[in-house]
């Protein structure tokens, strides 16, 4: 039996990846791609909803599938913890399944749970992440998660150290990690964590070159996951094993 899948946000960046390689796994299929202003109603009949959208609009399509008792894969970036907190008594409430994946890329979710478990060994950790010109989200949802996973790590210690942290240019705190997000052209996305202590630091860079070829072994894992889980699961880390879990 082949799982149909209804992808919403096909027709972007990242949809256009995820399509390709949807249609590539066995079992699986892409049978009707949804823009952002697609009447949800399409998404009748579908197996598994693959979310590609905006921030903005993604919680639309979470609700609509929902509603479907259809699973959901979340690729969308924007969804920090607090506001999938929100959606979760609807999942446990139709014993649905929704997958939320940050990004995609085996090496970003390896530098994000390697900072993670470093961070109680440092007082100071702040990120840096740059992505292109036309990422509409600040911060990243890679970022977003990554500062997730490290005040998780120092539940018992307490917040990172971020001086001055009530001053506009220190970044965006989440889980008191300061986030500072560059917009440019020439980027594709890159990530750094730096972890400082006395007389030392260490940094985690993550660079996404090409994107086909980074997010593919990812989307791979995350699909036929994504069409069998129930309840809430946020983040790939949680499909491979690296020690990290949410």
């Amino acid at each position: 039996m082949t799982t149909q899948v209804a992808l919403v946000g096909g027709t972007g960046k990242l949809g256009s990846i995820i399509h390709a390689v949807v249609n590539e796994l066995e079992g699986f299929e892409v049978n009707r791609v949804l823009t952002s202003q697609s009447d949800l109603a399409e998404l009748d009949g579908a197996d598994l909803v693959i979310d590609a959208t905006t921030p903005q609009v993604s919680v639309d399509v979470v609700r609509a599938a929902v509603e479907r008792g259809i699973n959901v894969l979340v690729a969308t970036s924007g969804w920090s913890a607090e506001r999938i907190a929100l959606v979760r008594p609807l999942v446990e409430d139709s014993g649905t399944g929704i997958v939320f994946i940050p990004n995609f890329s085996l090496g970003s979710v390896l530098g994000s749970a390697m900072a993670a478990a470093a961070a109680p060994y440092f007082g100071s950790v702040e990120i840096v992440e740059a992505h292109h010109e036309k990422k509409v989200d600040s911060p990243s949802g890679t970022a977003v998660r990554t500062a997730e996973l490290i005040a998780a790590a120092r539940a018992e210690l307490g917040p990172v150290s971020a001086p001055h942290a009530d001053q506009r240019a220190r970044g965006q705190q989440v889980g008191s990690v300061p986030i500072h997000s560059l917009r440019r052209p020439g980027v594709v996305a890159k990530q750094e964590v730096i972890l400082s202590g006395p007389g030392e630091s260490l940094t985690f860079t993550h660079d996404t070159v090409e994107p086909a070829l980074a997010y593919a072994p990812g989307i791979r894992i995350a699909v036929p996951f994504a069409a069998t889980s129930t309840g809430v699961v946020v983040g790939l880390e949680n499909m491979i094993d690296i020690g990290i879990r949410s």
